[in-house]
This record gives C-alpha cells, sequence and structure tokens, in this order.
C-alpha cells in the first residue's frame, strides 16, 4: 500500500478498536468503513471518493468566500443562487480563494482575508464558513488556494513588503519582470515563510462558525493548494538562481499542512511548464515532492498569445496544435509520476474578444467541447488525466462601464480585478456553454462506477 493511503495517525486507535466493536456487534471486518473514506485520495495513478473513482467536473468560483460575507459583490443571497446554479449544471468541484492578503497595489482585492501579519478578517472567515458549509449541503467539494503569485489578491508581495516595507514592488510603476521576480523572492524569505505559515495554521485549524466542524476534519474540502499559479520568477538567470529555493518551498509548505492536517491532498496550483521557467526537468523537480498528491497545469491560448479572438480563422489551427500539445505533455508527466493531473484552469474569451454577456461564444464553445472529449476520453481509458476546473463563473456577475473595470463594491464576474470584467466568464445567460458543462459532468459521472462493494457496518 502507498504512504498515501497509510491510515490517518488519528484513527488508528479507533482501528485497533474495531475488532472489540465487531466482535460485539456481529459485523464484518471485510470492506469496513473508516472516516477516511469521506475524502477525496489518490489511488492508482488517480482520485477516489470512497471506492468509486473520482472525476474532477467544476469551475472557478474564487470569490464565492466573499459573497457569503454579505458585503460586497452581490452578497449571499446570489451566492447560494450561484450554487444552485453551478450543482444544476453538474459542478462539484469549485476551487476557491482562501487566503487573500492586503496590498498596496492599486489593483489588488479589498478588503482581504490578512490584513496584516497574524491579523485575519473574522468577517471574510466567517464567509469562508458559509461557503463551505453550503457547498457540503450540494455534495461539492473544494480545493483552496492559500495564496497568490498575482498581485491581483495581495498575495506572495504583500508577504515581503510587510517583512521590509522598502523593498515594495509595484508592476504599474516598476514593470512585470521585476513584479514577477519579486514575488519570486517570497520562497527564500524566512520572516516571510514565518508569517504564512502562521496564517495557513489559523486557517486548516479553524472551526466552522456555522457547523462547527474544524477545517481539518471537514470532506467537503478536497485539498488545500499553495498558491495561485506560483512561479520561481522570470525566465531569466534570476529566475534560475531562485529556482533551488521554490522547489524547496513547495516541498517544505506542503510537509507543514501535512503536519497539521494528514486527511486532505495538497497541490501547487501550477500552471505547469509555463510556470516552471519552461522546463519540463524543472516542472518534475517541482512536483517529484512525495507531499504533493497531485499535478496541475493551466491552459491560456490567449493570454499566451497562442489565439487571437479577432483573427480566428489565421490562429485557431497552431493555437490547438499547442493547447493540445500542452495537455498531452503534462499527462505524461502525470504517469511518470504516478499521480494524477488536472487542468484547474482554462479560459477562452468570448467571440471577437468582447465582454459583455451578449456577445456570442461560439468559439469558447468549440474550444470546451475538444478539451472536455480528451478528459471524457481519458477518464474512460484510466488515464490520470482526471478532470478539470473552468475559469470563470461568472453567473449573475456583470461588467460595466468603457473598459469594463472592476470597482470596490463591483458584482463579481470571477475575471481578476485588474482584467477587464467578462473576459472569461461564463455567465448564468451564457445557455450554450452550460449545456456543454452539463454534458460533459454527467459522462464524467457515469463512469464512476464502484471499484468493489464496501460493506459498511
Amino acid at each position: 500500500m502507498s504512504d498515501r493511503l497509510r491510515t490517518p495517525q488519528r484513527y488508528r486507535f479507533s482501528l485497533l478498536l474495531l475488532p472489540i466493536a465487531c466482535a460485539l456487534s456481529g459485523c464484518s471486518l471485510v470492506g469496513f468503513w473508516t472516516p477516511e473514506a469521506e475524502f477525496i485520495r489518490t489511488r492508482d495513478g488517480g482520485l477516489a471518493e470512497g471506492d468509486h473513482p473520482y472525476f474532477v467536473a467544476g469551475t472557478n468560483i474564487w470569490y464565492g468566500p466573499n459573497l457569503a460575507a454579505d458585503d460586497t459583490g452581490g452578497g449571499r443571497e446570489r451566492l447560494l443562487r450561484e450554487l444552485d446554479m453551478l450543482a444544476a449544471d453538474g459542478m462539484t468541484n469549485l476551487r476557491i480563494l482562501g487566503l487573500s492578503e492586503r496590498s498596496r497595489i492599486r489593483w489588488a482585492l479589498n478588503p482581504s482575508v490578512v490584513k496584516g501579519p497574524g491579523l485575519l478578517n473574522e468577517h471574510l472567515l466567517q464567509g469562508l464558513d458559509v461557503m463551505l458549509d453550503e457547498m457540503a449541503k450540494r455534495d461539492m467539494r473544494a480545493v483552496v488556494f492559500l495564496t497568490n503569485y498575482w498581485e491581483w489578491s495581495g498575495g506572495m508581495t504583500s508577504y515581503n513588503a510587510w517583512v521590509d516595507s522598502a523593498s515594495f514592488v509595484d508592476p504599474d510603476s516598476s514593470g512585470w519582470d521585476a513584479y514577477m521576480d519579486y514575488a519570486g523572492s517570497f520562497a527564500a524569505n524566512a520572516e516571510a515563510q514565518r508569517i504564512f505559515r502562521s496564517h495557513i495554521q489559523q486557517l486548516i485549524l479553524r472551526k466552522n462558525t456555522v457547523n462547527g466542524r474544524r477545517y481539518a476534519d471537514d470532506p467537503t474540502i478536497m485539498a488545500w493548494q499553495l498558491a495561485n499559479e506560483p512561479r520561481p520568477g522570470t525566465v531569466s538567470a534570476r529566475g534560475d538562481s531562485m529556482l533551488p529555493a521554490f522547489v524547496a518551498w513547495v516541498d517544505s509548505t506542503a510537509r507543514f499542512i501535512k503536519s497539521l492536517d494528514s486527511l486532505h491532498l495538497v497541490s501547487t496550483g501550477s500552471e505547469g511548464v509555463i510556470g516552471s521557467l519552461v522546463s519540463e526537468d524543472n516542472f518534475v523537480r517541482i512536483h517529484s515532492s512525495f507531499s504533493i498528491d497531485y499535478l496541475t497545469f493551466h491552459l491560456w491560448p490567449v493570454v499566451w498569445q497562442w489565439f487571437d479572438p479577432k483573427r480566428p480563422e489565421e490562429t485557431s489551427a497552431p493555437a490547438e496544435s499547442l493547447s493540445l500539445a500542452y495537455i498531452h505533455q503534462h499527462i505524461a508527466f502525470a504517469r511518470r509520476l504516478g499521480k494524477p493531473v488536472v487542468m484547474e484552469e482554462f479560459g477562452m474569451s468570448r467571440d471577437t474578444g468582447g465582454y459583455d454577456a451578449a456577445v456570442p461564444t461560439s468559439v469558447r464553445d468549440r474550444w470546451y467541447r475538444m478539451f472536455f472529449a480528451i478528459i471524457e476520453d481519458s477518464a474512460a481509458a484510466g488515464a490520470p488525466f482526471v478532470g478539470s476546473n473552468v475559469w470563470v463563473w461568472g453567473g449573475e456577475g456583470r461588467g460595466s462601464g468603457p473598459a469594463y473595470r472592476y470597482r470596490p463594491g463591483s458584482p463579481f464576474t470571477g475575471d481578476p480585478t485588474h482584467e477587464p470584467q467578462g473576459f472569461n466568464s461564463v455567465f448564468d445567460t451564457d445557455t450554450s456553454t452550460r449545456q456543454i458543462l452539463r454534458e460533459h459532468a454527467a459522462r464524467l459521472r457515469a463512469l464512476r462506477l464502484p471499484r468493489s462493494v464496501v460493506a459498511r457496518p
């Protein structure tokens, strides 16, 4: 048996008593159930839920806890409607933001969960409590990322600036290369790591104020994720020099999380090779840590300038070729490392790159069908490609104004606060896209055949 499947320490004592209990009650020890069965875990190169394979049919709704806090972007009633819509569409896996950080950068999310070193916003944390409780009612699982490489939710650069305010780098004034290397230096900043870990510990050991369940004991959470799109830095000599510290950070942070919580999976939140200094060897090295349970990659044909929505006929074929190669490249890594892989972000703009909900989604729909077909074929064949999270659910949210810019108090559309609102959003009125999501979820659900019959006492 893999070490990753060994029974968590907190349940070992109860298992010692199980033969006595069964002798008194007459139950069988064959196929007995333990609390571990409620949690998503890795098995045979894939994911498992109890005795069934588990496939990720989901989306990103990082702002859900902010809605649940009922003071910005639409409020708690909107969140409940959004979750009902997602459940109706078969979405069972939601990637959400656990810790945002206060930042001096203009476009950073405000208010934030982390107000300063050791200071967490209880009001927003109660929003996360509500989010997880409502997800549990709908049989949904959460992937919770714990910080951000990018500036839109504060992220790694906030920690660096708290340690040394004079070191602060703003991408608007200093440029993106300087910002990215500054964010990459977070991994080697010992004091920043101490503060970061204190926040991780507070979150993982938190007791949900709605249902009284500790986060560490809540099977609604599928995985803790180190960060959103962490990178060592820029593709440069500077980035290369920071790689060893970054590799060590991934392993040590994942091990720290496991020391607090032995029940949940841990992943990196990586974009894949693109986020690993464009090196296959680096990606494999980063994800070889025993404490990283599954691989992630993201796919951005428009952002990476593979596809131009204003020139679809010219750019579609090469963009599709590059995208398919990127997917299969990461499936190969998953086989090599013996770990499942999830495409947990992929986005496509609306036709002609428009942001309004009235702009058609014919190009997006075609790309979604293409990606989903690969996932479904992989799942049916027992390959390690186990699902995806669409970027991003916008639901009832709408952007407005000449530039569709986010302003404090605007309804969230899922697009980060620095991007045009509606850029990648799947709105509640996108009926063709939602139908594709619904059909894909149904096909994955049909593949969840039990591996064996489990007798529960």
